[in-house]
């Protein structure tokens, strides 16, 4: 089989590709990927030089680009996107540019190209904000409210791509994925950010009281997810992924890395909220477990440990992106 994974240099797309070259070593593997601030060719470099791999740097909104590394291409796993809310607050346009207009170049190339999947991976923010006070999930029935300009970016790809199934016939599936977290995330992001600031005793700045609740899920049970969709999902179908079954704060996940590293709540500093922050957010993957047999594998505790022993083992990966990272915070005056 031959795989298009966009945007396989970031976190979520390179753990993907590494997952599946050892699950799936006679399969073949073009990663196309901008490099943006995102994707990172460091995050490749333990499978760069297998045979089956071929990197191509270029960008989803380019349609001549696309639609050479889309021939002879069996499935299309789409992971390229404009992904941080903080950066969508200060740059909106790149977001739509990239998620919507992108998502709908590789569409046409998939479609023109017969391609007999094309896999759309997005994210719970698509579904709005719940109160803290609720007992409500959200399932792959909840109706779109996205209040940022990511989230409304990444609803209107998901649209995108029910429409080219709907209209033109394409054969498309879609996860609305959790919060991710373990390595290979970039320091600009909430977890990898509190633990590098850690490592280097600085302060954990927390947005607001830090009561938001997040759901959260170990990256190779989300690509695990994504191989049991595309293996044996429904075409048409859309997939809630989550990892969690009780709610957790921003503040509590602060307090687990304080006790990890033997530092008090001294270390956590609270800083001006983010415009917009989404109080809550809540996922039944019922769906997935009943339908495809999937279900988180990795607990949430044992393996935040085990990403805290990766980042400090693993300096030469994140020390280079980690000035760069906190640059957009004193641009947001949220840091």
């Amino acid at each position: 089989m031959r795989l298009l994974v966009t945007g396989g240099a970031g976190f979520i797309g390179s753990n993907f590709i590494r997952y599946w070259l050892k699950r799936y070593p006679n399969d073949k593997i073009i990663n196309l990927d901008k490099l943006t601030y995102a994707g990172h060719l460091s995050s490749t470099k333990d499978f760069s030089s297998n045979k089956n791999y071929k990197f191509v740097r270029g960008d989803i909104c380019n349609a001549r680009v696309v639609g050479e590394v889309m021939s002879g291409v069996d499935m299309v796993v789409n992971f390229a996107a404009e992904s941080h809310v903080d950066r969508s607050i200060v740059s909106p346009a790149v977001f739509i540019k990239t998620n919507v207009l992108g998502t709908q170049v590789l569409l046409d190339a998939a479609l023109k190209n017969n391609v007999t999947r094309f896999h759309h991976v997005s994210t719970d923010e698509v579904f709005g904000s719940l109160s803290l006070d609720s007992n409500e999930k959200f399932s792959e029935e909840t109706p779109y409210n996205p209040r940022s300009p990511y989230s409304a970016s990444k609803a209107a790809s998901d649209f995108l791509v029910r429409a080219y199934f709907i209209t033109y016939g394409l054969p498309v599936t879609i996860t609305n994925s959790s919060n991710n977290f373990g390595p290979f995330q970039d320091p600009e992001k909430f977890i990898p950010r509190m633990i590098t600031n850690l490592i280097d005793d600085k302060l954990i700045p927390i947005y607001g009281d830090g009561k938001n609740v997040r759901d959260w899920v170990y990256v190779l049970d989300h690509v695990k997810a994504i191989d049991a969709v595309l293996k044996r999902g429904k075409i048409g179908e859309t997939y809630v992924v989550g990892g969690m079954t009780e709610d957790i704060s921003n503040l509590e996940v602060a307090e687990k890395l304080l006790r990890i590293f033997g530092k008090t709540r001294k270390f956590i500093k609270f800083v001006k909220d983010r415009s917009g922050h989404d109080r809550k957010y809540s996922l039944d993957w019922r769906k997935i477990r009943k339908d495809l047999g999937w279900k988180p594998e990795h607990e949430f505790d044992v393996w935040l440990k085990k990403t805290v022993e990766w980042y400090k083992d693993n300096e030469w990966w994140w020390r280079p992106l980690k000035r760069r990272a906190e640059k957009l915070y004193d641009k947001t005056g949220q840091k």
